[in-house]
């Protein structure tokens, strides 16, 4: 097969693996000889804590990928060139020393990568060198599902109708470049650095290891081989957050360690087959899809609400804004599955997604505060975060997105607690200090005799804080406010 380009170079972004990835095997088709890129990119690391996980977990994924990049190529001195600076530059200068004909990369969907991508076709056009990019981390993007009337879809169901009728197995094929993989190139002497260190990045090394989060393919291949024994019940496992119910794929997904059309097909097969465990999971990832279209088809939603009428809302603001958004924060807002949810984030990184729900809701229908202040938080704290899930399950909680929960609909944080951990498991492991109370007055310490908290060691406002606010006064108080969607 005649080859296009003599030499290329893949630009690695939010795809770190070498299995079924489109663009990898695009390039090799097309290149006679190519390199391969990542770029930590300082527009978006500078901003970040010095200790962050998503880092460490993609630096170690990317020692995976080196050494993967060089056993497929089955040259010593092939491998991953990795640059620390501002992307476009570094990608049009490294363009430029390796005399590459053309980039390659996989689409990415966020309003900012939009940009630096629009910035990258500029300068390498001026330099007379090709920016090729292709689908890779979701199965249908952009505007290839719309409705009858030729517009995206903006409700869920017909959108899943629409999705699953459209699925065929072409869509799922396997993108398989072993049978080019000798055109990897063995990177010139200068640029055969190792991937470098977290210090040498200007990071710390965080608590990633403790938790036994696997980088790389082989952490979510590990994951995706413990989950698939467990697929069959996961309608059933998934919204106890002290069960094991979920597959924990999230970060992987994210920066693309696992392919997303191996996972679908999967899930699709074993529905097929009957399970309704895979065809509720496989509704989650199409909800993935979903956001993504969204996002790329209504960019606004990144700053302001999906439905306009909801920018009109008057959230809390000052200094009661500040202090209720500080008690959410750090898990001390008197109700108990409320803090452990945001324990769990802030120790681990991930919270568990019923509870994205519960916390969510309560930040803007309990507190009053614009969910645009929990998307925030959320974004610094989740080691999956991903701008369109995020921005999607945060409007969706606020009603103000696209088919979003109705504005009069508001989690009972209580009855959330008593249905989801009704034996209060996953409470005790992340309030400890509320173990010793009764099963039933876990859920609400505030109404425990003072004898009982005595017993339990549990001093309201002491060692766990009395509730912020009480929630059926914050549920009138949120009917009023949303009264202006009304008119």
């Amino acid at each position: 097969m005649d080859k296009p380009f003599d030499t290329g170079l893949l630009w690695l972004r939010r795809d770190l693996r070498v299995t079924d990835n489109a663009a990898l095997w695009l390039a090799l088709k097309s290149c006679r000889q190519l390199h391969c890129v990542f770029v930590f990119d300082r527009e978006l690391l500078d901003p970040l804590a010095r200790a962050d996980r998503r880092v460490e977990f993609i630096r170690e994924s990317l020692c995976e990928l080196d050494a993967q990049l060089r056993e497929r190529s089955g040259q010593t001195d092939a491998g991953l060139i990795v640059r620390h600076g501002l992307a476009p530059q570094e990608v049009l200068s490294l363009a430029k020393k390796l005399r590459a004909q053309a980039v390659f990369a996989a689409h990415d969907y966020e309003p900012l990568a939009q940009a630096r991508d629009a910035r990258v076709l500029g300068l390498l056009a001026d330099a007379g060198i090709a920016f090729q990019t292709c689908k890779d981390h979701v199965i249908f993007e952009k505007r290839e599902l719309l409705t009858q009337g030729g517009t995206p879809y903006t409700v869920f169901t017909p959108y899943k109708k629409r999705w699953l009728a459209s699925l065929e197995a072409q869509h799922l094929r396997t993108h398989d470049a072993a049978p080019w993989a000798s055109a990897l190139a063995p990177r010139p002497v200068d640029l055969r650095q190792p991937v470098p260190t977290l210090t040498e990045l200007g990071f710390e090394k965080t608590n990633l290891e403790t938790l036994k989060i696997g980088p790389g393919e082989s952490g979510a291949l590990a994951l995706f081989e413990d989950f698939f024994d467990r697929m069959d019940a996961y309608h059933d496992t998934r919204d106890f957050p002290a069960v094991k119910g979920p597959s924990y794929l999230g970060v992987h997904l994210r920066f693309g360690t696992v392919s997303i059309r191996q996972l679908v097909a999967t899930a699709w097969q074993r529905q097929i087959e009957g399970s309704h465990g895979a065809a509720v999971w496989l509704g989650e990832l199409i909800w993935r899809d979903f956001y993504f279209q969204i996002l790329a088809n209504f960019p606004h939603v990144a700053q302001s609400a999906f439905k306009p009428a909801y920018d009109a809302i008057a959230w809390e603001k000052g200094a009661r804004a500040n202090a209720l958004f500080k008690a959410w924060c750090t898990g001390q807002t008197g109700y108990p599955l409320v803090d452990a949810a945001m324990a769990q984030i802030n120790q681990t990184g991930y919270m568990h997604n019923r509870l994205r729900m519960v916390a969510g809701s309560f930040l803007v229908k309990d507190l009053g505060i614009d969910w645009r202040w929990g998307e925030k938080y959320f974004a610094a704290q989740l080691n999956d975060f991903d701008l369109a899930s995020n921005n999607g399950g945060w409007q969706w909680v606020s009603s103000s997105g696209c088919d979003a929960q109705p504005y009069f609909r508001i989690f009972n944080p209580i009855s959330q607690s008593e249905k989801f951990d009704a034996k209060g498991k996953f409470i005790r492991r992340y309030l400890p200090q509320l173990a010793a109370l009764p099963d039933k007055l876990l859920h609400a310490p505030w109404t425990a005799t003072p004898a009982q908290l005595v017993a339990a060691g549990v001093t309201l406002g002491g060692n766990y804080p009395a509730p912020v606010v009480a929630h059926d006064a914050a549920r009138a108080l949120t009917l009023q406010r949303y009264a202006v969607v009304r008119k």
